[in-house]
């Protein structure tokens, strides 16, 4: 009988190859499969599904040979560096590809600017299984070690199981102990906002300059959403589609006289 390979599972972020986020996701996978790491060489947070057209693009091997893990920065966004690893480096399809940790929530409306979920979502669209994993927590030096045996968990449970077809999973954390953390949820995307201001100051020069700057609102008061889950001390789930089409609205359209 033949061993079983491991399975190969490529590693990006969107907070950059020297995030500790992606070192802890890193070592988690190191455990479970073949690891390659495709990262941005500088922070690439809230790019959304970006992909880089008008400059050049530039690729720089990190690991040395004997190394057990093989690393790449990308000078692109999170979306690049998956189609990098896709069409450049990998010579077949990985079996996962993992994104994260991310440094902060992509809960509810937070996965559209994701660049952590948009690596995710752009391997779903390669056809590979994927996970975008992220912690309420935005500090440098945030605690990952209490989430890796859940990392761990949902990870080899996506291995084993198979997501459905143009589905990936968006993840996150609440920033809890191990022992605080209740289980994982499976979920829905709250309906939540960002109400918006741009902070205006002026430079030494005397020219106006702005920061953006917001108040996230949670308008959703359901009990089977990321952010009751989050809340509540649960893991959320939320499977996540990258087919936009509003399925429920295509009937009513239908009764429209669009060709009269």
């Amino acid at each position: 009988m033949t061993k079983q390979a491991k399975p190969l599972i490529l590693v990006t972020n969107d907070d950059g190859i020297s995030a500790p986020g992606l070192r802890a996701l890193i070592a988690v996978m190191a455990e479970i499969g073949e690891v390659i790491v495709v990262a941005p060489d500088a922070p690439q947070s809230a790019t959304g599904h970006g992909i880089t057209i008008n400059d050049t693009l530039y690729l720089n091997k990190l690991s040395k040979e004997g190394d057990t893990i093989t690393e790449y920065s990308c000078s692109g966004t999170p979306v690049d560096c998956v189609k990098f690893a896709v069409s450049e480096i990998l010579k077949r399809k990985p079996d996962l590809c993992v994104s994260g940790v991310n440094h902060g929530s992509n809960s509810s409306i937070n996965v559209i600017y994701s660049g952590t979920m948009s690596a995710a979502v752009e391997a779903g669209i390669e056809g590979i299984q994927a996970i975008g994993f992220s912690l309420l927590d935005f500090e440098w030096n945030a605690n990952f070690e209490d989430i890796k045996p859940f990392i761990r968990k949902i990870t080899l449970e996506v291995l084993a199981n198979k997501l459905p077809e143009g589905v990936v999973l968006n993840v996150n954390f609440p920033k809890l102990k191990e022992k605080e953390i209740k289980g994982i949820k499976i979920c829905r995307q709250a309906k939540a906002i960002w109400m918006e201001k741009f902070d205006k100051r002026k430079t030494p020069q005397g020219r106006d300059y702005y920061w953006l700057t917001g108040e996230f609102i949670n308008q959703d008061h359901g009990e089977d959403t990321d952010e009751w889950a989050l809340k509540n001390a649960y893991i959320s789930v939320v499977p996540v589609q990258f087919d936009l089409t509003a399925h429920h609205a295509t009937q009513q359209l239908n009764t429209w006289n669009w060709n009269e």
